[in-house]
């Protein structure tokens, strides 16, 4: 099953064109893993698969649900977890959790949500306000939000940044945990070595084109 597919997708502002042209898909069960030069169009096509922006050409399914006329189908089955942290700083981690799962009708028990909070290592600071927490703290209770929302397909932007070693780890074990069990990942990374440990496919976006590679030549090649 094809969890994500982008048929000749592009994005402008104006007469600057992000990217355009792009056509690619991710099986559910699959990690893709998409690199690029900074200012390449990587977190912006993040965006439009998540519906937050609109594409300027071609269209996108997400779940088999086309991501403009089926909008909130799609955002009900996909979570993106931004480069930034998007929590309320005025509420703690218990708090944060429960609002961002109500919005997705979740209600998870205590013990769910003092589990996911043990597991990414933050459960001591259930009860802290989010404004005392690090930026790795941060990254680590967005990793327990979508542990607990299960989504079919996920969104990760920079996964790795703001995390220590044990961190990373806790990412691509979650990572592996959630493609084994059929969803569909597409990141986007700086980080080769890290991506390549969970990543099936990849591909470059530079200079407005995608192109593809294996994932012996992410490990080996000067690609961009």
């Amino acid at each position: 099953m094809i969890a994500i597919r982008g048929c000749d997708l592009g994005k402008s502002y104006g007469h600057y064109r992000v990217f355009e042209g792009l056509s690619f898909e991710v099986a559910a069960g699959e990690c893709y893993a998409l690199l690029g030069p900074n200012g390449a169009g990587k977190t912006t096509l993040l965006r439009v698969l998540a519906t937050l922006y609109r594409p300027s050409a071609g269209r996108f399914e997400i779940a088999g649900r086309d991501g403009v006329a089926e909008k909130e189908a799609v955002r009900a089955a996909m979570l993106l977890l931004a480069h930034g942290s998007y929590l309320y700083d005025e509420l703690n981690a218990t708090e944060n959790l429960r609002f961002a799962l109500a919005l997705r009708a979740l209600n998870p028990t205590d013990r769910q949500i003092k589990s996911a909070l043990d597991r990414v290592s933050i459960g001591a600071f259930g009860d802290l306000k989010v404004r005392y927490y690090s930026a790795g703290m941060k990254k680590r209770l967005s990793i327990a939000k979508a542990m607990l929302i299960r989504p079919q397909v996920l969104l990760l932007d920079e996964p790795y940044t703001s995390l220590d070693e044990s961190g990373m780890s806790l990412m691509n074990q979650y990572i592996a945990e959630i493609i084994k069990e059929g969803a569909a990942v597409l990141m986007t990374t700086h980080d080769r070595v890290r991506s390549a440990e969970v990543t099936s496919r990849l591909g470059v976006l530079d200079k407005g084109q995608l192109r593809q590679f294996t994932v012996d030549e992410l490990k080996t090649h000067a690609i961009f």
